[in-house]
């Protein structure tokens, strides 16, 4: 049981981290709209987190199917689908000349990430308790046992 509560607490970790990079990108983006940050400026520090978000999104999805969480597996597949979509058709980064185009768009889509982020996090802390009752309540078991 003590795995199982170590595999929730490493998801849950890792879903914060999504959360972080996500709501950073969103904020940039409003400052973005709001005339607080430059193109330049922002492009660049968005483009830098796309990537590792990326990464962190794949290793979040392959963590729940080598450890045979189906369920948790077939949620967070489409978003790495679509990461990987991005990522194929090139573009995944922000791009200085056209970022006002696509600027609600890219909005949207982060927004969107940020609520499913938000409902997996739910889950994921559901989980975690539900773990940690379980890994104390057997400990409890195996004291009364001696």
């Amino acid at each position: 049981m003590a795995w199982s509560l170590i595999f929730w607490f490493v998801s849950f970790c890792i879903n914060i981290a999504l959360l972080v990079l996500n709501f950073y990108q969103l904020l940039v983006l409003t400052d973005l709209e709001a005339d607080y940050l430059n193109i330049y400026d922002s492009s660049s520090r968005i483009n830098k987190l796309v990537v590792p978000e990326f990464l962190v999104q794949g290793l979040f999805c392959s963590l729940f199917l080598f450890t045979g969480h189906w369920f948790m597996f077939l949620i967070t597949v489409p978003v790495s689908c679509y990461h990987i979509n991005l990522f194929l058709k090139r573009e995944h980064l922000i791009d200085v000349t056209e970022v006002f185009k696509t600027l609600k768009r890219e909005k949207y889509f982060r927004f969107a990430k940020l609520i499913f982020y938000l409902l997996l996090f739910l889950v994921v802390i559901f989980r975690l308790t539900l773990s940690a009752f379980n890994a104390l309540s057997d400990e409890d078991d195996v004291l009364h046992l001696f």
